[in-house]
């Protein structure tokens, strides 16, 4: 019914900077809210950071001042801009939105997960 796929994943050293981003497609009514989360190895999926639909953000403490959520309703995308990059930083990157389809159903619909590694 709906999707979500993300890219801009990748291996940058400390410091460096990674931008990602998350496009909806499918038979979409309404975006609601959309966020990221991440997951390192062994480690509970955590929120970085959301947004609402009128623009709100949110962000968990390790990463304010360093990264900025946004999105663009009319591309239907949410991206994540990853400034001084630090190692612990480096995990697993989910997109997540909440969606209603034309046929008034509301879903949480997640990514397919992008690595991010932060290393040098």
């Amino acid at each position: 019914q709906v999707q979500l796929v993300e890219s801009g994943g990748g291996l940058v050293q400390p410091g460096g900077s990674l931008r990602l981003s998350c496009t909806a497609s499918g038979s979409i009514f309404r975006i609601g809210g959309m966020g990221w989360y991440r997951q390192a190895p062994g480690k509970q999926r955590e929120l970085v950071a959301d947004i609402t639909s009128a623009g709100s953000t949110n962000y968990v403490d390790s990463v304010k001042g360093r990264f900025s959520i946004s999105r663009d309703n009319a591309k239907k995308a949410v991206y994540l801009q990853m400034n001084s990059l630090k190692p612990e930083d480096t995990a697993v990157y989910y997109c997540n939105a909440r969606i209603t389809t034309t046929r008034f159903e509301t879903l949480v619909v997640w990514g397919q997960g992008t690595q991010v590694t932060i290393s040098s």
